[in-house]
Parts: C-alpha cells; sequence; structure tokens
C-alpha cells in the first residue's frame, strides 16, 4: 500500500484493543459500585467519534449516556453530572485546552474521570482518576476512538444486564486490527482512483445516517477542510431534503457513506436522488466489505470504523495528488484563537 506501514498500524490497533478491553472491564466496576450515568466529553474530531457509541447506549440502555462538549459543559453545566457519574474524555494529543479545563470542572462536580490518550506525560493522562494510553497518531485514532467508546458503553451495559454476549463481543473484537488492515488492502485500488477523481474538487457534500454520521461529519470537518483545506457541507442524510437538495445538480459533489444498521433507507434515499441530480455521486457502502467472523451487531456498531480506514488510504493519496500534506496547519495549534 502506497505509503503506508502495516506493522506499525497492526500495533498501534492492537494496544487498542488491549486498552479498549480494560475500559470495558473498568466502565463495567464503576457501574457495579454504584455509577448511574454516562458522559463522552471530547473536544473536535475526538468528541465527534464517540457519538456512535453514545447514541446506541442512549437507545438500548435505561442508563442515561450524554455526548456532550467540554467548551459548553464548563459553561452550562449539566444536571446529571454529579458524584455518581463516569466521564470519559479523549483526547489523542492529550493537551486540548479546552478538554483539560471540563476535566477540572467535571472533578470539582465529584465525578469519576477516564481519560484516553496517545501520550503519557501529559495532563489529562497524569490529572484523571484513571487514564488509558495507547499511541496513535491522526491516520490511526479513528479506529482507536470508534473502539474504545464502544467497550465504554458495553461494559456499562453488561453491569447492568442489558448486554447477554459482553464475553463473545469483546473476543469477537480481537480480530479487528487484522480485519481493518485487509480491509485497507482490499480499497487501495479504489482509493487512489477516488482520489484521483476528486484532486481538483473544491468543495463537497457529505452525508450518512445513524452510526456513520458521524464519520461523515468528522471527515468533512476534520479531514477535507483541516488537512486538505477543502470546503465541505457535511449534513445528516435526514435533514439532507430539507434545504441541502437544492445544491445538488451537475458537477456537485455528493459523498454518502452507508452503513449497516436500521437507518440505512435513510441514506439509500439520497443515493436514488443524487443518481438522478448530478454526476459526481461517490457511495462507500460497508456492506460491500468483506470481514470474518465479526456478528451483524458487531459489523453494524463498527460500521463508522470500518469507513475510518477506508477513508484513512484516500486521504493518503489525496495529499499526494494534492501535493498537501496532511499535517501542514495554517492557524490550528499554530496561532492563538
Amino acid at each position: 500500500m502506497f505509503n503506508f506501514d502495516s506493522d506499525r498500524f497492526l500495533r498501534i490497533e492492537s494496544g487498542a484493543y488491549d486498552a479498549a478491553a480494560k475500559l470495558g472491564k473498568l466502565v463495567q466496576e464503576l457501574v457495579d459500585n454504584g455509577a448511574d450515568s454516562l458522559f463522552f466529553m471530547g473536544s473536535g474530531g475526538a468528541g465527534i467519534l464517540m457519538q456512535p457509541a453514545a447514541e446506541f447506549m442512549a437507545r438500548e440502555s435505561v442508563m442515561p449516556c450524554y455526548n456532550v462538549l467540554c467548551a459548553e459543559i464548563v459553561l452550562t453545566g449539566h444536571q446529571s453530572l454529579d458524584q455518581n457519574s463516569i466521564v470519559i474524555i479523549p483526547s489523542l494529543s492529550g493537551t486540548t485546552k479546552e478538554s483539560i479545563e471540563a476535566l477540572q470542572y467535571v472533578k470539582g462536580r465529584g465525578a469519576t474521570t477516564i481519560t484516553l490518550v496517545g501520550h503519557a506525560n501529559t495532563p489529562l493522562a497524569q490529572q484523571a482518576d484513571h487514564c488509558l494510553i495507547n499511541f496513535a497518531q491522526d491516520d490511526t485514532s479513528c479506529e482507536m476512538f470508534y473502539l474504545l467508546s464502544l467497550t465504554a458503553v458495553l461494559g456499562a451495559m453488561q453491569a447492568r444486564g442489558e448486554v447477554s454476549d459482553y464475553a463473545a463481543l469483546i473476543d469477537e473484537l480481537k480480530s479487528l486490527p487484522e480485519q481493518l488492515l485487509k480491509i485497507k488492502q482490499d480499497f487501495e485500488p479504489r482509493a487512489k482512483l477516488l482520489a484521483a477523481t476528486i484532486q481538483n474538487d473544491g468543495y463537497h457534500i457529505i452525508t450518512g445516517a445513524g452510526p456513520v454520521w458521524p464519520e461523515a461529519y468528522y471527515y468533512g470537518m476534520c479531514i477535507l477542510e483541516e488537512m486538505q483545506w477543502i470546503r465541505t457541507r457535511p449534513v445528516h442524510a435526514s435533514d439532507f431534503f430539507h434545504g441541502t437538495l437544492e445544491l445538488v445538480e451537475k458537477g456537485v459533489s455528493v459523498i454518502v457513506f452507508m452503513g449497516e444498521d436500521e437507518t440505512r433507507p435513510i441514506c439509500e434515499r439520497v443515493v436514488n436522488f443524487a443518481k438522478k441530480h448530478t454526476d459526481r455521486l461517490i457511495v462507500l457502502d460497508t456492506k460491500e466489505v468483506q470481514t470474518v467472523g465479526l456478528s451483524p451487531l458487531l459489523r453494524a456498531m463498527l460500521a463508522p470504523a470500518i469507513l475510518a480506514t477506508m477513508l484513512e488510504r484516500l486521504s493518503s493519496h489525496l495529499e499526494h495528488f494534492r501535493n498537501h500534506p496532511l499535517e501542514t496547519r495554517r492557524y490550528y495549534r499554530r496561532v492563538e484563537y
């Protein structure tokens, strides 16, 4: 694969699995000991990546689960946040300003804090009640954070008797690093072709629904906008027909992410419309991805991680075709704001 180290990827994602198994067990123990609410609290991309797991738990569990913004909660507060709350704060760098402020705020409310970071000698690693550390970088963090958040909610639900096959699900996830690597390998030729096709596009409408919607939002904002300076319009597929459809015409790029859960028909509706009105439609569908030994439930829940691992290949080729390194920034962590 182009500009890719398979051994490094497997090492990082295997470490992510080990951390995820520990996180699930930790959350289960905290709920067993009286914790009665779960908060995911992130900034930027890391916060977005918590959303699929948070929404899954909000639908499937009676234990309250919230995904809130660090920058907001220190200003607004939250009635459900107290000494019986578990707060999980993801931050790859461990130094995100808003996340550090949120950590201090929730500690003041007596909540139990867990941070998920890539580096040990950082404020978020050192100041939390519990910290899980797994070195990763931007090109490997999506899969890691999706996996960590998933095992956190499964652990909480296991403690409440809401998951009947927790051990089996955790065991299934052991093979995820190898499965993701195979997905990358299979997608590589298409990734190169797609990157060549869209390299000169200055604008994309990106959409999805259910657990893959956060990946659509993330990829538009954190990759194409932040790392490639390409304008995007991420819009939830449920809202596509309440405004954004009027922007679709010949020459307008529409990218649709499709998963395998109950919300799939919402995305199919967008695809059927876009086929008629633009010649620049791209559909990335996890149903076309082959895996071995992953149950339908896990495939549906892992759809955003599957898309993320595919999109990393697209990004790698895109930065090459555009001669625009993914690490290049004008403002982010470069100037005061």
